[in-house]
């Protein structure tokens, strides 16, 4: 008769063997990354940019009694709202980075 905890042991399998991180691989990485960071960041401004104008030109319609959809323009201002908000976060966030790494280095 075999015991319980044998049965259990021989179902579990091995844990696979992983190669190891190289520190070129991870440095390329690093650098690609920062690239698409900073592309990632103009993109960003740009979109918000867009937003902006699109919730502009809705709102100059609005205003003159064109016929638009209500809902299109409380659409288009919200995420104005939110992706200048987001946009003030973000550049928060890199002042207080960089505030404190001139911190470190004093």
């Amino acid at each position: 008769m075999s015991s319980p905890i044998s049965a259990i042991t021989s179902a579990i399998a091995p844990p696979a063997v992983v190669a190891p991180i190289s520190v070129a691989d991870t440095s390329a990485a690093n650098a690609a990354s920062g690239a698409n960071f900073g592309a990632m960041i103009g993109q960003a401004l740009q979109n918000s940019q867009q937003v902006q104008d699109r919730a502009a030109d809705l709102a100059v319609k609005a205003a003159t009694g064109s016929d638009i959809d209500v809902h299109n323009y409380l659409a288009a201002a919200t995420e104005a709202n939110l992706t200048t908000q987001l946009t003030v976060q973000v550049r928060n966030k890199a002042v207080e980075a960089f505030q404190e790494i001139m911190r470190l280095q004093a």
